[in-house]
């Protein structure tokens, strides 16, 4: 809109310039005019021809030069004067030279004198075609007077009317520059939106590339060094089989992890989620872990399970491998539990193991895995939240709305809220029914 109107304000201001040049030669165009109207229709001498000539070319000259150079007052004396001399020679000139004598009045005079101006140029005017003076009777006089008067009040009219429109024009030009002037600092500030804007987009790109790139290479890597470990330590013991197990295991997870990390860096879904549902994908997922790992675990879905966004199932699914890498790695549990709960407006994801856990109240920074799993939740207004005692266990808990598939609103962010600070208490029970303390694991800092 506001380019619009800069628009039409432009073209209004190309029409009075171009009104403006017309102004501007119309008076010696009316000069001419008068004086070629007076030479061919006079019955004039040639001296009197080239008298009126010379007036008509001082005319010219007067209005050329002194129009720029002179007072307002000395210029409009000095034009009336020759133009009562020229109506003087001819009647022509006050027919149309006499229109000057009105304009150049009221846009070189100021306030009341410019009505001085109109009323003489109306009584040289009047007086040159009535023929001189009129009789002194009163009926001529009135007749005189109340044409001199008429003129006077109609040019007046339409000269102040003259006068309000070049005031709103400029009023016009004052605001179209200041909306020239809004229109390029919008346009600067709407370049810095964008330059933040790409910024933020690679900052986003980058953390997702680390959260993609620790929860398929990293684990994986882990998973691999594991079973290498554990082979090493078959074949000292002489067991065949055992090793060629664990070697089978780490083969397979190197060309997972390798499938994974191709899929991370095209922003593709898992495909443990092409062609399962959230709940199968989490079991399966658990069920490959608690193989590897050699470690009891149960998958438990309540609610009315249904398709969710796939940032919100995508969450949860990489949620539930992360905890089960971190149970893997630094729990040393014996029984892990995965529920995943289905409710009206939210979906939850627990997993409780019962490993060596630790005290919230010396926890120390934590590294990266809850750190992905707190981002990742909060990426689409989810919540995250862990407890754990020394000796009893650890349970995480992350909740996020229950976004239908079809839902045109997207589930993300696009804002990673900050982790609250560690050993810090919230009012909500956690999932063993006391309350969470936010915090993370001191042995996750062991994490890549």
């Amino acid at each position: 809109m506001s380019t619009v109107a800069v628009t039409t304000a432009k073209q209004l201001e190309q029409r009075e310039q171009r009104l403006l040049r017309v102004m501007a030669v119309a008076p010696y165009l009316l000069l001419a005019t008068s004086a070629a109207l007076a030479m061919l229709t006079g019955a004039h001498s040639w001296t009197d021809r080239l008298i009126t000539l010379w007036l008509v070319l001082m005319a010219a000259a007067w209005m050329w030069l002194m129009s720029r150079r002179a007072p307002g007052g000395v210029y409009v004396a000095g034009l009336l004067l020759l133009l009562a001399l020229l109506c003087a020679r001819d009647e022509w000139f006050a027919g149309l030279f006499g229109f000057v004598g009105y304009l150049h009045s009221w846009q070189y005079l100021r306030s009341g004198w410019r009505f001085v101006g109109l009323t003489v140029t109306a009584t040289i005017s009047i007086t040159t075609f009535m023929g001189g003076i009129p009789d002194p009777t009163p009926v001529a006089v009135l007749t005189y007077l109340f044409f001199i008067g008429a003129i006077v009040a109609v040019v007046g009219l339409f000269s102040s009317i003259g006068d309000t429109t070049t005031a709103h024009s400029a009023e016009r030009k004052r605001m179209v520059a200041q909306l020239e002037e809004t229109i390029r600092e919008n346009e600067g500030l709407h370049a810095q939106l964008l330059v933040q804007a790409r910024e933020a987009g690679m900052l986003d790109e980058r953390q997702r590339l680390a959260r993609e790139i620790h929860d398929t290479i990293a684990q994986g890597l882990a998973g691999i060094v594991t079973q290498l470990q554990a082979a090493e330590r078959a074949a000292d013991a002489g067991s065949d089989e055992l090793w060629r197990r664990h070697l089978g295991n780490a083969t397979t997870l190197a060309r997972e992890s390798l499938a994974e990390a191709r899929r991370s860096v095209h922003d593709i879904g898992p495909s443990q989620l092409e062609s399962a549902r959230l709940p199968d994908a989490i079991a399966a997922v658990a069920a490959d872990w608690g193989t590897m790992h050699e470690v009891a675990v149960e998958v438990t879905t309540t609610g009315d399970v249904r398709p969710l966004h796939p940032e919100i199932e995508v969450t949860l699914l990489r949620i539930a491998q992360e905890a089960l890498a971190n149970a893997a790695k630094h729990a040393g549990a014996a029984r892990v539990g995965l529920t995943l709960s289905y409710m009206d407006d939210v979906v939850t994801l627990d997993v409780r193991d019962d490993g060596v856990g630790f005290d919230p109240a010396q926890a120390g920074g934590g590294g990266f895995g809850l750190t992905s799993m707190r981002q990742r939740a909060g990426r689409v207004s989810g919540t995250f939240e862990i407890e754990s005692e020394r000796g009893t266990g650890t349970a995480i808990s992350a909740s996020m709305p229950a976004i239908p598939a079809d839902s045109a609103v997207p589930a993300v962010t696009g804002v990673l809220p900050e982790p609250p600070a560690h050993g810090g208490e919230r009012d909500e029970p956690g999932p063993a029914g006391r309350a969470r303390p936010d915090t993370t694991r001191p042995c996750d800092e062991e994490h890549a």
